[in-house]
Formats: structure tokens, C-alpha cells, sequence
């Protein structure tokens, strides 16, 4: 299976039909404080624009259990990204997948090794750059490849058409997620930059096949 790709922080129809019409995996609706925060009822509008086979992530940031409750009542989210805490996994239940996010210190492969512990082998982690996320600050790349050895890894922060084949090569996660490195201005996705990315993407996936291929 290759990489997936996942566009964030979608706001527009335009986005949400470039990101599913040119290969994205997923795609995010920021419900955290955000210049790509969206409403549920947008939330629900946007995603009318995306084939069933992309996944819906809702996007929150240390969120309480009420906000999360609500988002999974009205929008019914595929998977909620947050920050783990027990009042939001206990909110989650079995109504969506949820992905744990970890931001970038020197601790961190012990942290994800903790957290995974108790998990279902194969559940996903997302890492950001150190501090508040959402920044578009890269995470070490070296620290994300030991965690990328712990479970599977969707790397975030500071990623764009320019720097993802090298992310990806370096770093051999599942999955990567792009937001400001696809925008033309704060908050508003370019097609021509997603589609940028998602090819970038699929290049470094041909370059993994031919690194892996036995010498004949």
C-alpha cells in the first residue's frame, strides 16, 4: 500500500473537488480556532464534494468532549484528530477512528511507544512540529522516523510540493498531511499546489518501489 495523503484545513468547494478529484486520501475540516476553521453545516456542505472512498477527518485541537460530541452528532466524522485525552477518547467511543496527535521533543518516541502500548497494532499516530500545531512548523525528521518504526505515522508540519519526496523518502511514513504548504494565501488552497503536492507524493512512492526492487 502506498502513502496516503491527506489535505487539511479544506474551506472551499473548490478545494474539497481538486482534493478528491486528484487522489487525496483524506481530507480535513478544521474545527479547532483557526483561519481555516469551518462550521458544521459548511463542514457537511464541503463534504457533499468528496467521492465516498476519502476519508472525512474532524480537526480539533485540545478539544473538550461536548465539542467533540457535537461534531460527531451532526457532521459523523471517519476519524477525529486531536490531542489524546481520556474525556475525548471516552466522547469518541466506536462513532469514529481516532488519530492521536504528538508534537515533536526529544522524548518522543517514548511517548508514542506509552501511548501505543495499550492500542490495536496498526493504529495511526500524527506528528507535528514542537509546540501548538498548526503552524505549518516541521517536526525533526530523524525523530519521525523512529516513531515512523513504532506504528504507522502520518507526518505533518511544514510539508509542500517542494520538500515532500524527500519527507517521504527519509522518513517512509503512511501517510503525510499538507495545509499551508498547499495555499495561496492563509486559509485558501491553490488546486495547481495540490495537485503539485499529490504528484510529488506518487513520486516518491515510485522511488521507494525501485529502492525495494531485488538487484536482478
Amino acid at each position: 500500500m502506498g502513502v496516503r495523503i491527506k489535505i487539511c484545513g479544506v474551506t472551499t468547494v473548490e478545494a474539497a473537488e481538486a482534493a478528491s478529484a486528484l487522489g487525496a486520501d483524506a481530507v480535513g475540516f478544521v474545527f479547532a480556532d483557526s483561519p481555516r476553521q469551518v462550521s458544521i453545516d459548511t463542514a457537511l456542505e464541503l463534504a457533499r464534494h468528496l467521492s465516498p472512498m476519502v476519508t472525512r477527518v474532524a480537526v480539533f485541537r485540545y478539544p473538550s468532549a461536548a465539542s467533540v460530541s457535537d461534531v460527531l452528532r451532526h457532521f459523523r466524522p471517519d476519524v477525529i484528530q486531536a490531542e489524546p485525552s481520556v474525556d475525548v477518547i471516552d466522547a469518541i467511543g466506536d462513532s469514529a477512528r481516532l488519530l492521536p496527535v504528538f508534537h515533536d521533543s526529544q522524548d518522543l518516541a517514548e511517548r508514542v511507544a506509552g501511548y501505543t502500548t495499550d492500542r490495536a497494532p496498526g493504529d495511526a499516530v500524527l506528528l507535528e512540529g514542537q509546540g501548538r500545531g498548526g503552524r505549518g512548523e516541521p517536526p525533526s525528521w530523524e525523530r519521525a522516523a523512529d516513531v515512523a518504526r513504532i506504528a504507522p505515522l502520518v507526518l505533518a508540519g511544514g510539508l509542500a510540493p517542494h520538500n515532500v519526496v524527500d519527507a517521504i523518502l527519509k522518513v517512509r511514513p503512511h501517510a503525510v498531511d499538507v495545509s499551508s504548504g498547499v495555499e495561496s494565501k492563509t486559509g485558501v488552497k491553490d488546486s495547481g499546489l495540490i495537485a503539485q503536492f499529490i504528484e510529488a507524493a506518487r513520486r516518491a512512492e515510485r522511488q521507494m518501489e525501485i529502492m525495494q526492487e531485488p538487484a536482478r
